[in-house]
């Protein structure tokens, strides 16, 4: 699939095998959430544009770098909060705008309540946050939403994603790549990702 990029790592496994597992209560899976997302942000931004710039150290003046453009995280509400912790304590600077999205599960259609994007998003580079790439809609929806408030770059950012999803999210933005720690079987008729983790919202919060 292209524009698809699946972070391996044995703590990136080892972690996401706490969060899938069942018996793992809320504390559990909020810290394996955290650390995922910490390690995936490497990855996610390793082909950030820098520049250079001077910088005093204790001894003479050298040459450094920056990061070229200003950095928005955008968690997809409620779930993606979970993910964002873990970006935040890397990417410190970072604005962060919120999509709010939630789906009808007699439809299995998302409906969006809300969106709220920093100042000059339409320089930054964006990365859009949810932790579960399901059939893709909710998603492709938020990406839709931040388009319309300027952003050019962006990248997206899952926990776990199911075929049927990646496929649906990049027929619709096939500009933006996807970053996932997992990519899973299939969806059931439910439309919940198989072998999946259950709802990633309901187990962060604890409701």
């Amino acid at each position: 699939m292209a524009e698809l990029h699946i972070v391996e790592h044995p703590v990136i496994a080892e972690r996401l095998t706490r969060i899938r597992a069942i018996e793992s209560g809320t504390s559990e899976f909020r810290h394996a959430l955290h650390d995922v997302a910490r390690l995936m942000c490497f990855e996610v931004t390793r082909n950030l544009e820098t520049e250079p710039c001077a910088v005093t150290t204790p001894l003479i003046e050298t040459e450094g770098c920056r990061l070229k453009r200003s950095v928005v995280l955008v968690p997809i509400l409620r779930a993606g909060v979970g993910m964002l912790h873990g970006f935040t304590e890397i990417l410190t600077e970072a604005a962060v705008g919120y999509v709010g999205m939630y789906r009808d599960e007699e439809t299995l259609e998302p409906h969006s309540y809300y969106c709220k994007m920093p100042p000059g998003i339409e320089d930054a580079e964006v990365i859009l946050i949810d932790p579960m790439l399901a059939t893709g809609n909710s998603s492709a929806d938020a990406a839709d939403q931040i388009k319309r408030e300027g952003a050019r770059r962006i990248r997206f950012a899952c926990l776990i994603a199911a075929p049927e999803g990646v496929e649906a999210f990049h027929k619709r933005h096939p500009d933006i790549p996807v970053y996932t720690a997992a990519l899973d079987e299939k969806l059931n008729e439910r439309a919940y990702i198989v072998p999946g983790l259950g709802d990633a919202g309901d187990r962060y919060f604890g409701t």
